[in-house]
């Protein structure tokens, strides 16, 4: 049990007020038109089956921060949800044989009363859970309003399989360097299969513009590079027998120095270019590249490697005959899956070339370089920043216009065309799985892929399915499931056996939140009018390249198809950093270091573990965790707790300790007003405890004086954000109103915090010697007077004149003897 002092029990308290705000349903947000609104996010969990303590990292200083805006003003909107879909639910499935809704929405129980345990304000009123069926119902209905629009889209795509279960694997399911199924142990290889897509990429552009929103710079670098945008040009090249080749190059001034040409392995004319002489070597290099995944084969410490097809390609601007060759470097899911090699100028070109034997062609000539009369000296590849040479028409450009004259050229010639070329891939949505939503469309033998119709949603999925040790989707073996009637001909014809990507369930529950019974569409327009957009999303940042990308391309999407208005989501966005165990590692089972939030609460109360984790480190920094920091942190609450409640003779306070009082009330008010809008959580804490040591030490002097009284209400509604509980009750044991989370934030008083006097440092010689206490205002001339008034330089002086008195004005005096 917690530890006690006389009237202060954490868990009888936090108990109390918990169930006395779920009955008054004091977190309840409502549309009301005289208030201004403030919608607080923050990412929703995944219904694993407890919190842990990067929930509560990440989650209670935004409540704390979502309580200060609700007390300065702001009808606040606070919910809170579960992210149900997911293979872990499917892994429980198989391996303790329970049905993954079972599995899933007991976890949901047990985290839901974690959650209240934590004292946040959430709505829970407006509770969504993505594998609800009136949940995703709209998941299925955003996706068809998306394949209307031309936005989804189906084409063979590979996928990880796993060749002895016959199923494919998730990208967590491939385990060690050698790429093998975590079940069987099974070499996995790539198999291509008809899969859904979003064209993203048609926002890509848009994306990597951040204006009007209040995001992190270091998740726009991270979106940034990640979609990649590339100016450049689209050159076709042609093989032997006359078939395109189409590449893109950022370099268009090289194309005379292409030697020659690469391709992924699973580049669809690699077959044709094959010579029957290549085709053994070449079919099991395309084999052994299909095992890898693509992080694999595009590491940069990789030793290269690559096959040659036999067959040639015709450089389009000279006419040359080059080989084309194929590398597991060239991904198919980059570019167009074959680029151009420029041994001279691109050092994995170079290295390519030198371990293979191939020729290397000098076409730029820098300025302040000294070119090797022969490419064989050649060490490294040369920079490609200068002169174009041995460019047919074009040599002699200036490099300052050589990447102009060049697409100039290639545009002229109808060999090529100026272009921009994204990283950034289509989303791949589809899933061959079970516990997702499921995709709404229908093959007909006839008909082809027909989209079902918006009043027979949602499609939800059979709870009557079997679990196959291998893996394999339940939705492929139903007996009647799959099979349906044609929506256009009445035919036979079978559903899509494939479910959504999760982040597709993810990238609108912030619209769900607003109206989570709503039937009638997504949401109600009267909610999304008033709420939306989100004003401040939380959240941890390795989710920049994936969800935060998604959500962002799905608003913009939606506008453009008329459902949502807006550029953008998600005004601001912050980042939680990460708690590490005591030992500086990331918590683990294996390492012995995890930090149960359960037992802290049972033990010190949640008012301390939040305040602790806002303490302990910066928020969007995070650090190790400190078994006794917490203890300092719980200390810090009794003292308060006897600070404010427990009765002490009335004082006799001056009027110089009534302003000092004062003047440190309101110069910590400032402050943690500052740094909650600032998110500087540690600070607040620190400012809280710095305060309440001023306040223990002045009490017997300032007790029952309006000031010590001003001071205590302020007090207690700067902590009522961090430690909700004890707040609550110390207010109502004031005999203040209920509640104090609907009161209002305490005003500065400016002049009361006002700095009217400073401490002056005395030097001699640079030392430090003494200090004295002057008018903020001092002139020059007095502080000089002051310093050498003192009765400890006065005595290092012996009756001389300094040398020389130096003034930094408010700081110091500097006196030289």
């Amino acid at each position: 049990m917690a530890q006690k002092i006389p009237g202060y029990n954490p868990n009888e308290i936090e108990s109390k007020w918990q169930q006395k705000w779920e009955t008054d349903d004091l977190y309840e947000s409502n549309i009301d038109e005289t208030r201004k609104k403030y919608y607080a996010l923050t990412m929703l969990p995944y219904p694993s089956g407890d919190l842990h303590i990067g929930h509560w990292y990440a989650i209670s200083p935004s409540d704390a921060r979502a309580r200060f805006k609700r007390m300065n003003g702001y009808n606040v909107l606070f919910p809170m949800g579960f992210d149900a879909f997911g293979l872990p639910a499917e892994n429980a499935a198989i391996k303790r044989n329970i049905h993954p809704k079972t599995w899933t929405y007991a976890n949901i129980e047990r985290m839901r009363k974690q959650f209240k345990s934590m004292g946040a304000m959430f709505d829970w009123r407006r509770e969504i859970i993505s594998s609800d069926e009136k949940y995703y119902r709209w998941t299925q209905w955003f996706f068809l309003q998306l394949y209307k629009k031309g936005l989804a889209y189906r084409k063979m795509s590979p996928v990880d399989w796993c060749p002895n279960c016959n199923t494919t694997l998730a990208r967590e399911q491939v385990w060690g360097e050698d790429r093998h199924c975590e079940r069987c142990g099974t070499p996995v290889i790539k198999k291509n299969l008809d899969q859904w897509f979003f064209r993203i990429t048609n926002y890509a552009d848009e994306l990597i513009h951040y204006e009007g929103i209040d995001w992190p710079e270091r998740v726009r670098v991270l979106q940034t590079n990640w979609i990649g945008k590339s100016e450049g040009a689209l050159v076709t090249f042609k093989t032997e027998a006359g078939d395109e080749m189409e590449i893109f190059t950022t370099r268009p001034d090289t194309l005379w120095g292409v030697t020659f040409m690469v391709l992924a392995p699973e580049h669809p004319l690699v077959e044709k270019l094959t010579t029957p002489e290549q085709r053994a070597e070449v079919e099991q290099y395309v084999l052994d590249a299909s095992r890898q995944s693509d992080i694999q084969r595009e590491a940069a410490d990789k030793e290269k490697t690559g096959v040659f097809t036999g067959g040639y390609a015709i450089n389009p601007v000279n006419g040359e005959k080059i080989p084309v060759w194929i590398a597991d470097y060239v991904l198919m899911t980059y570019g167009t899956g074959a680029i151009m090699a420029v041994p001279a100028h691109d050092q994995r070109d170079f290295e390519f070339a030198r371990k293979f034997g191939l020729p290397i062609k000098i076409v730029i000539r820098p300025q302040g370089i000294s070119i090797l009369e022969s490419e064989d000296d050649m060490t490294m590849a040369i920079p490609a920043s200068g002169t174009m040479v041995n460019s047919g028409p074009l040599t002699g450009t200036p490099g300052d216009q050589s990447f102009t004259r060049a697409i100039e050229y290639i545009q002229s010639k109808g060999i090529g065309k100026a272009a921009t070329n994204f990283r950034l891939r289509d989303w791949l949505i589809s899933r061959q799985r079970y516990w997702g939503s499921p995709i709404p469309m229908i093959h007909c033998p006839q008909c082809g892929a027909v989209p079902v119709p918006e009043d027979q949603l949602p499609v939800t999925l059979p709870e009557d399915v079997e679990w196959k040790p291998t893996g394999e989707s339940p939705l492929k073996l139903h007996p009647t499931w799959r099979f349906v009637t044609c929506p256009n001909c009445g035919g036979k014809a079978e559903r899509e056996t494939d479910t959504m990507d999760t982040f597709m369930c993810s990238s609108w529950y912030h619209l769900r939140y607003l109206s989570p019974n709503f039937d009638k569409g997504p949401f109600d327009p009267k909610e999304y009018d008033y709420w939306m957009p989100v004003d401040t999303y939380t959240g941890g940042i390795e989710h920049a390249n994936m969800h935060l990308i998604y959500t962002r391309f799905f608003h913009k999407a939606m506008r453009d198809i008329g459902v949502t208005e807006g550029n953008e989501p998600m005004l601001q966005l912050r980042n939680q950093g990460m708690v590490l165990g005591e030992d500086c590692e990331k918590m683990s089972k294996s390492r012995g270091n995890v930090v149960a939030p359960d037992d802290l609460v049972k033990s010190y109360g949640a008012d301390t573990l939040r305040a602790y984790l806002m303490f302990f480190a910066r928020w969007d920094m995070g650090g190790p965790w400190s078994s006794g920091g917490i203890d300092g942190v719980a200390r810090w609450l009794r003292r308060v707790w006897s600070m404010l409640l427990e009765p002490c003779a009335k004082g006799s306070p001056s009027e110089v300790s009534v302003k000092a009082l004062r003047r440190k009330v309101h110069q910590t008010l400032k402050a943690v007003t500052r740094d909650f809008e600032e998110f500087e959580f540690n600070t607040i804490i620190s400012s809280l405890m710095e305060l309440s040591n001023e306040m223990v030490s002045t009490k017997s002097v300032l007790y029952g004086s309006p000031a010590w009284e001003e001071a205590t209400e302020i007090y207690v509604k700067m902590l009522a954000p961090v430690a909700p509980h004890i707040a609550e009750e110390i207010w109502e044991r004031m005999g203040k109103p209920y509640s104090i989370h609907t009161s209002s934030w305490p005003k500065v008083d400016d002049v009361a915090a006002a700095v009217e006097e400073i401490t002056l440092v005395i030097q001699v010689n640079g030392k430090v010697r003494d200090r004295v206490t002057v008018a903020v205002d001092v002139s020059e001339e007095d502080a000089k007077a002051t310093a050498l008034a003192s009765e400890t330089i006065r005595k290092m002086l012996e009756g001389k004149e300094p040398r020389q008195v130096i003034y930094v004005k408010g700081r110091l005096v500097n006196i030289v003897i």
